[in-house]
């Protein structure tokens, strides 16, 4: 129950409204060689996930602290990196859930946001919260992707040149790269599920294997959700239509199924939005409270502030689609950091109660941080 609680956790986290937006923002202007952009963010969420949710299981650590131990000062800038970025993500989720809300009742996406923040504080007020953060996460998971692959194959589109666009693409964007690999693992979502196995106690040398099969089985979640929502995007763009550049994802689901497919959107919106709140708040302040120890009594309390501050944001600023995309692009930037910290921390053996990282794992990890960090590097300049 705990392993697949932190899948979908893991999974839910990163299929958000930015996800969402993302995907279909970019398959409008890629086309099929986004399905390119999809493979290659795939193969390196397995190598950056799995390096990061063995490493932390393993030294029964929690990020911060393990950083803290590589250099002192560390685990407090990762802190800092990780918390930024997961208040411009949760911004973002705070405005898919007003969005979400609107299209299913009508309400006005200010108060949808208002119902939904409140909504996941009291969840994390709840007793058995744990328990009922798994059952959340995968509830509302399987929904989405039940209703997404639903609106995917009510559409036409051409098998052969989507093949094509995956394996041998047209055209190459840095930045599409960097902002789905950003949304699927970077800041806080790449700890989600490894902070929730070691709150559960699933951790030590003992637990690696069905660690690492949790941390594929999140990874394969969202991989699924993507390539799915990229479907039906693909299908409405290939056919012509028009993509509303206020509302992507909405106009896919309005194209490809109606009115019907319209409402589907805003569940599915909702469902991504609310669960990557509660992901985004729980992985985001199991950061601070690791850094801050005397701050671990009032975690239900600084989860609650950390949700009300990114309402408070999003209801003065607004403009969630562009808030969206950036929040990809803003953890993009924390991904090469966090991991070269956590590949560090693997090597030593002390820490890792003897265990060390297989050569290909390593020499995968170090290689996604010159990757990112250089795509990061470039899109900035």
């Amino acid at each position: 129950m705990t392993l697949l609680g932190a899948a979908f956790l893991m999974a839910t986290s990163a299929i958000g409204p930015g996800f969402l937006t993302q995907t279909t923002v970019f398959t409008a202007q890629l086309g099929a060689s986004f399905g390119f952009a999809i493979l290659l963010s795939f193969l390196l969420d397995v190598g950056a996930q799995v390096n990061i949710w063995r490493v932390i299981t393993v030294s029964e650590l929690p990020a911060p602290q393990l950083s803290n131990r590589v250099l002192p000062g560390l685990g407090t800038a990762l802190t800092l990196l990780v918390l930024l970025g997961g208040l411009a993500f949760n911004i973002g989720n705070i405005a898919g859930c007003g969005l979400g809300m609107q299209v299913l009742s009508g309400v006005p996406s200010w108060l949808g946001a208002s119902i939904s923040a409140i909504l996941s504080i009291a969840l994390f007020w709840a007793k058995e919260a744990g328990r009922i953060l798994d059952w959340f996460a995968k509830v509302l998971g399987l929904l989405m992707i039940l209703l997404t692959a639903w609106v995917a194959f009510s559409n036409d589109y051409d098998g052969l040149q989507i093949a094509k666009g995956m394996f041998w693409p047209d055209r190459l964007d840095p930045l599409a790269l960097l902002t789905i690999v950003g949304g699927t693992v970077g800041g806080y979502i790449s700890f989600a599920g490894a902070h929730r196995l070691l709150e559960a106690g699933m951790s030590g040398t003992s637990a690696l294997n069905q660690v690492t099969k949790s941390a594929y089985t999140g990874i394969g979640i969202a991989t699924l959700m993507r390539l799915l929502l990229f479907l039906a995007a693909f299908g409405v763009v290939s056919s012509g239509a028009e993509i509303d550049p206020s509302n992507p994802p909405a106009s896919v689901f309005q194209h490809a199924a109606g009115n019907l497919g319209y409402r589907f959107f805003g569940l599915v919106m909702w469902s991504a939005a609310i669960t990557s709140v509660v992901g985004c708040s729980f992985t985001t302040i199991s950061f601070v409270t690791a850094t801050f120890p005397q701050t671990t009594a009032k975690k239900p309390w600084l989860i609650g502030l950390f949700v009300m501050i990114s309402a408070g944001i999003f209801l003065c600023i607004g403009k969630p689609v562009q808030l969206m995309i950036l929040a990809g692009t803003v953890n993009g930037f924390i991904l090469p950091v966090a991991l070269a910290a956590i590949l560090i921390a693997a090597e030593n053996t002390s820490l890792m109660k003897g265990y060390r990282l297989p050569i290909a794992w390593k020499s995968a990890g170090w290689a996604i941080v010159l990757l990112m960090g250089s795509m990061a590097i470039y899109s900035l300049l």
